[in-house]
């Protein structure tokens, strides 16, 4: 099967992108973004076009992403006015401030990613790592130094991927209290300098 990397997402893909980002990420947001329909609706609704790279296959299916953040946005990041038009007035704001306790920094001094997902019936093919090469060049055509992702604690097989590809830990952040919201303890920022 072939792959191709678009700079970007289709219009049309926006519904295929906002299920293969609640597919990655579902089982860490769950309680606070679900259910499905509302974050499936959520999702298609905020994803940012142009902060992204798509993994396309031979028929035209989306199936890996990689988003980034900036000063100017991020990949999936949205508004309270988002949050509110999905899930109410009242929905909106509890989500949105444990979004936002959870993080909603950027970081000026080196590339953002902003979450990178592909397909369960596509990994391990070298898709995560072709969207990272494309992140590392938008990163160097930027005039980044490094890149910077954070990934779960217990995500080990994507923290093995980033392992292999140069980056190394800086720091580790427990989440305290909100790890009952979000299934997991802490969170390990790793850093990989551009050449």
């Amino acid at each position: 099967m072939g792959v191709t990397i678009f700079r970007g997402l289709h219009p049309q893909l926006r519904p295929q992108a906002a299920r293969l980002y609640w597919e990655a990420f579902g089982g860490k947001l769950g309680r606070v973004l679900g259910p499905d329909d509302r974050a499936l609706q959520f999702f298609q609704r905020v994803i940012r076009g142009d902060l992204c790279f798509s993994a396309v296959g031979d028929g035209g299916e989306l199936i890996g992403l990689a988003g980034y953040k900036t000063p100017a946005g991020s990949f999936a990041g949205g508004t309270w006015g988002d949050l509110t038009d999905v899930y109410g007035r009242l929905g909106g704001r509890w989500r949105g401030g444990i979004l936002w306790a959870l993080g909603h920094e950027v970081d000026n001094d080196r590339f953002l990613i902003d979450g990178i997902c592909v397909g369960k019936a596509h990994r391990g093919k070298g898709i995560g790592s072709t969207l990272l090469a494309a992140l590392y060049q938008e990163a160097a055509e930027l005039g980044y130094g490094a890149v910077r992702l954070d990934v779960v604690q217990d995500n080990w097989r994507a923290r093995a991927l980033y392992e292999r590809q140069g980056f190394q830990p800086v720091r580790t952040v427990e989440l305290g209290a909100l790890r009952f919201l979000f299934g997991f303890a802490a969170s390990t920022t790793m850093v990989r300098p551009l050449k």
